[in-house]
């Protein structure tokens, strides 16, 4: 005896919702084999089942409903198997898309993951050991938004001779320096040589507190009056270092030296 279906035990043979089945229906793509005239119930036996199967493939092949009904309706072997030989090559096609999207999509994971592991996050004041450190000041960009946080580090090699770039290369980090000098976003040096523009930030304890964009001013302050209140002098500089949190988000951690005479250096 036939198998027959009802529309929802169809869908779920199929893996569909009954209202696909019902569109499908429709647009003439698949049609149950009976539809009882008085109540308006659709069946669907075995035959559906293999045509709808065979939609929901091609589908994930990229293939349009039109496409597809135009497949279901072919009659000869040679232009089905042209059909479905086309239909392959859609799906390598998309099968490399999807391979680089998850390749890039990797790597932007990756990156985040470094972003979240390489600073702390916690709300109140912290204190971290930091090493020496050479930053390459700007002599235009203060504050970071969308535009100049993009490709960050062609702002800074123009600042360099043709000969001074050879020596200089950046880490992945973007930050804003406050000092008697003023307002200046800066690069952080992995390799330096001479130049216009360079300071040491000297080793030693730093108070730090993450913040979001809008606080850090605030937050800048009240870590300097701290710092003013552990060790009795004040901090000639301030750090504003921006952490990304999402791909056009970041918030600031705030750094502001804790050890005396802990002034920038200038290049000399």
């Amino acid at each position: 005896m036939k198998k027959i279906f009802s529309v929802s035990e169809a869908a779920r043979e199929a893996g569909m919702t009954t209202e696909t089945l019902r569109h499908y229906d429709r647009i003439g793509l698949v049609s149950p084999c009976r539809t009882d005239e008085w109540t308006g119930y659709r069946y669907y036996s075995e035959r559906e089942l293999v045509q709808l199967s065979t939609v929901h493939a091609l589908q994930c092949m990229g293939l349009s409903l039109q496409e597809i009904k135009n497949i279901l309706s072919l009659d000869g072997l040679d232009k089905l198997t042209a059909a479905l030989e086309e239909a392959m090559r859609h799906a390598d096609e998309k099968i490399a898309e999807l391979v680089a999207a998850k390749d890039r999509i990797g790597r932007a994971q990756k990156f985040y993951m470094e972003k979240q592991r390489a600073y702390p996050t916690e709300d109140g004041y912290f204190v971290r050991h930091i090493p020496k450190r050479a930053i390459l000041l700007s002599d235009t960009l203060q504050t970071p938004d969308l535009d100049n946080l993009w490709d960050y580090h062609r702002h800074f090699y123009p600042l360099l001779g043709r000969e001074e770039r050879e020596l200089f290369s950046f880490e992945d980090l973007a930050g804003v320096c406050l000092s008697d000098e003023g307002r200046h976003m800066f690069a952080l040096c992995k390799t330096y040589g001479a130049a216009n523009g360079l300071r040491f930030l000297p080793e030693g304890r730093y108070l730090c507190r993450v913040c979001p964009p809008e606080d850090a001013d605030n937050a800048a302050q009240a870590l300097k009056q701290r710092a003013r209140e552990l060790c009795g002098t004040s901090p000639s500089f301030t750090l504003q270092i921006v952490l990304l949190t999402g791909i056009l988000h970041w918030n600031y951690e705030i750094q502001v030296p804790l050890e005396e005479g802990g002034d920038s250096e200038k290049k000399r």
